[in-house]
């Protein structure tokens, strides 16, 4: 007991002093000459003050406001001779004495909140108030600016205009970029980011012998004209839709929106501009000119959970429906948390309750009857329906990859503008509706006029894009720069809000925001302008200066070194192994998964009961045709950070866990895929060495290193006088997936190789990007 007790001493000791050391690396940070209220001041009020004395009406104390100018400048309601602040004089300001005071019963934040300023923090506030304590619209809710290119000490590293902002920060951070990483590492890098998969090894070797000045940019254009291009950006915008292959619930039904998803790809593919592309989806039905094409792309909106459950109350899970959608506005176009104001004015960021539902309103008009019925209870919601009909798919809807002979309904969207009138709801509750609203947006992001927008989803989508609209570009290039660098230039990429992180090159984000505007909003010259910056093309060497100033890569000295997505890690090993079926859309497939699982994650009736898997070509499709059944998610995709695709994701934690070693180990995807790439090299002419060369250069996208190849040819051969010695356990090893085994096989040639190629599969490098 003495031991525990010293133990759990010490943790605590550790922990007070990795706090102390927080605290005093804060306290010795040096206040910039000129505070700037977005990026010094607001930061420190969002944290420590707005909760209390903030937007929300509700939860404000002392009828304080701190987020707006008018209330900080105000006098103190209980003493008309105190003000809150006065200009230029923090002295006599009310809130600098509040925070610096020693008396526990006047310090703000009070003691009970766990709140706390640090002296830096302190003298931060003090500084802004001795400038004048100037108050300025939130960075995110600013009209995008184009910025002027900034000064460079020298522009011999600078490939585009990327790398001026990127080479500025360095210079103010005495860092020197990286050297550009070598082609074989650029190229894996690139073909990842564009199509999702690894470049063939008749890429790699075009690559490596171009020796053109333009050779990069030229596999760059292949890669975006690739048709798997839509495939891999039709990954992160499943997420985004919360697309899925079930319901929800406990009774989760079968759902069939894959239509919608061949949608999405061909859009990518044809390079629809992201307006184009949005509008579609947010408003396709209300289009002036009727199109079916932009209908099917309206399910966007009924991607959301249904409940089927017997004893349901109708017009809560309407509700629910329309939350959702709203929410997924919010999150998806805007960048802003705007679930937290559907019970109340938002606490941080000026969306007030009412703002909540003026927004619900745009989402409210679908009718809302009981369909067809189903096979667990009654189903709700499932009209409208567009029926997909060979003659439907032959004349208007080519893309979608559909069996002949079976029609299909996909939910979409039909608004009655009559239906029903949008009422608050008091603290959310279905049942307790207030005020009639209508139709509108936070003032604060950018009045609704309605001289310009008509009060519905097409005049939702007009604003959205309106030029002066200050989130939709933002956002939206910010997602993209987190795809492709693994981070975004504001971290929080779904909180573009006072809570969110601030950017850590704010007029690089503007510059490309406006930049992507003033070209027609497209997407491949947005991915294409990025990718072949010099900022992209750096090598991921870490340095112990670099990572002592910069540990977290904020100022882009280096490439990141980022894993793939769990559907990347299943198409390299289906693509380097030559199993993937490259079909491009069609129905959602069931792959591999162990016994049992849908059993026991249901309520015991309905499609979805039992795990029937697929069968020949259809087992290797990509990972982003891979079943979602959301009670029961595929379980690499559990280990590996897949997301449920309950509610809208935009970003995914990356984790890492002995598990997703265990994964990676007994997968048999990943088995198969070995034998398989296994059986093919052991038919070719060539010695060992050769084999083992080829495998590891098409696995891992580089040429095998001498003492990479001797540590391999000699567990080649260990593994060979192993399996010789048990030649039950080689044919035992190699019986593993369903693809049919070669005929006439060296049983024991294929089961060593297999090893040697398993390990290979089960590299770190093997599964990230740099």
């Amino acid at each position: 007991m003495k031991k525990l007790v010293f133990f759990f001493g010490i943790i605590a000791l550790l922990i007070s002093c990795k706090k102390q050391v927080g605290y005093s690396k804060l306290a010795q940070k040096k206040v910039p000459k000129v505070v700037d209220y977005n990026f010094d001041v607001r930061p420190i009020l969002s944290d420590k003050c707005f909760s209390c004395h903030g937007p929300d009406a509700k939860k404000r104390f002392a009828d304080l406001r701190l987020d707006t100018q008018e209330g900080a400048y105000s006098t103190l309601k209980k003493d008309a001779n105190s003000f809150v602040i006065v200009p230029n004089k923090p002295d006599k300001s009310t809130v600098y004495h509040r925070i610096i005071t020693q008396d526990t019963t006047q310090i703000m934040p009070p003691l009970n909140s766990n709140l706390k300023l640090s002296e830096y923090e302190k003298k931060i506030v003090k500084k802004w108030i001795e400038q004048g304590a100037k108050y300025d619209t939130h960075w995110g809710f600013k009209k995008v600016e184009k910025p002027a290119l900034p000064e460079l000490e020298t522009k011999d590293w600078a490939n585009n205009e990327i790398d001026y902002f990127v080479a500025k920060k360095l210079e103010d951070n005495n860092l020197q970029p990286n050297s550009q990483a070598d082609k074989e590492r650029l190229l894996k890098r690139v073909a990842f980011d564009i199509t999702g998969l690894p470049p063939s090894l008749e890429m790699q070797n075009r690559f490596l012998n171009d020796t053109s000045k333009d050779a990069y940019e030229k596999i760059v254009d292949e890669l975006l004209a690739s048709e798997h291009y839509g495939e891999k950006m039709a990954g992160p915008w499943m997420d985004v839709a919360r697309y899925a292959d079930s319901h929800g619930y406990q009774d989760d039904e079968l759902r069939t929106m894959w239509p919608w998803r061949d949608w999405v790809i061909y859009a990518f593919n044809k390079n629809y501009s992201y307006k184009k592309f949005v509008t579609y989806q947010l408003a396709g039905d209300m289009l002036p000119t009727k199109n079916v094409e932009a209908l099917l792309a309206s399910g966007f909106n009924r991607n959301h959970k249904l409940n089927q459950e017997g004893g349901i109350i109708k017009e809560e899970a309407r509700i629910e429906n329309v939350t959702d959608r709203t929410n997924t506005f919010g999150k998806a176009f805007l960048g802003m948390t705007f679930e937290c104001a559907k019970c109340h004015d938002h606490k941080y960021d000026p969306i007030s309750q009412k703002n909540y539902f003026e927004t619900f309103a745009f989402f409210d008009k679908v009718p809302f009857r009981e369909g067809k019925g189903s096979t667990v209870g009654k189903l709700f919601a499932e009209k409208p329906l567009l029926k997909i009909t060979d003659s439907l798919v032959k004349n208007k809807l080519s893309f979608i990859n559909k069996t002949p002979q079976v029609d299909i309904e996909v939910m979409v969207m039909k608004d009655v503008p009559e239906l029903r009138k949008t009422q608050l709801l008091n603290r959310g509750a279905y049942d307790d509706k207030r005020e009639v609203v209508e139709s509108s947006t936070p003032n604060a992001i950018l009045p609704f006029d309605e001289t310009k927008y008509q009060r519905d989803r097409l005049g939702l989508t007009k604003w959205l894009f309106d030029e002066n609209n200050p989130l939709t570009s933002r956002v939206y290039v910010n997602r993209i720069w987190q795809d492709i660098f693994g981070k975004g230039i504001v971290k929080t990429s779904g909180d573009f809000g006072m809570q969110g992180e601030l950017p850590t090159h704010a007029n690089l984000l503007n510059w490309l925001s406006a930049d992507f505007m003033e070209h027609n909003w497209d997407i491949k010259y947005l991915i294409k302008k990025i990718v072949t910056s010099a900022t992209y093309k750096q090598s991921s060497v870490i340095t112990k200066e670099k990572l002592a100033i910069d540990p977290d890569n904020k100022l882009l000295a280096r490439s990141s070194r980022n894993r793939f997505t769990t559907e990347m890690i299943r198409d390299h090993v289906l693509a380097s192994s030559g199993l993937l079926y490259r079909d491009i859309g069609g129905r959602s497939v069931r792959v591999y998964q162990p016994d049992g699982l849908w059993e026991v994650s249901t309520a015991g009736r309905g499609h979805l009961t039992s795990y029937i898997q697929d069968k020949g070509d259809l087992l290797y499709k990509r990972g982003l045709y891979v079943f979602v059944k959301r009670t029961s998610l595929p379980p690499v995709q559990t280990v590996f950070d897949g997301t449920a695709r309950d509610q809208c994701e935009v970003r995914r934690l990356s984790t890492s866990t002995p598990l997703q070693a265990l994964i990676n180990l007994n997968d048999p995807t990943i088995l198969e895929a070995s034998r398989v790439l296994s059986e093919k090299l052991s038919q070719e002419k060539g010695t060992t060495s050769e084999k083992i060369l080829k495998a590891f250069r098409t696995i891992v996208c580089r040429t095998i290193k001498k003492e990479e190849k001797e540590i391999l040819v000699n567990y080649f051969a260990t593994q060979q006088d192993y399996f010789k010695e048990h030649p039950n356990k080689a044919k035992e090893f190699i019986e593993v997936g369903e693809y049919p085994a070669l005929k006439n096989r060296d049983t024991i040639q294929v089961a060593t190789l297999m090893q040697v190629i398993h390990t290979i599969y089960n590299m770190e490098e093997t599964i990230v990007k740099s």
